[in-house]
């Protein structure tokens, strides 16, 4: 990885213990902003870096309902369904 990344990954990961830690689900928004006042390129990898850590920890819960539902006998939860997602 180069710089950038390394960089902007650690921050993200940073950000996440501190979400998690302050219970503050916008903490994100404002180091970005932060992030954008001095370099746009750094914010968008930062963003970048979260918007994958923030996606992972969706779907991980996703999964872990999933698994736990079947091996319990039970109903898996319905995946959200957004038709304007175009994916």
């Amino acid at each position: 990885m180069g710089i950038l990344q390394d960089l902007t990954e650690a921050l993200a990961r940073d950000t996440m213990a501190a979400m998690d830690e302050f219970g503050d689900e916008r903490l994100h928004e404002r180091v970005s902003k932060v992030l954008l006042d001095m370099s746009p390129t750094t914010q968008e990898a930062f963003m970048t870096a979260m918007r994958a850590l923030l996606a992972e920890r969706k779907g991980r819960a996703y999964l872990e309902a999933t698994v736990k539902a079947k091996r319990e006998g039970g109903t898996a939860p319905k995946a959200p369904f957004n038709p304007e997602a175009g994916h």
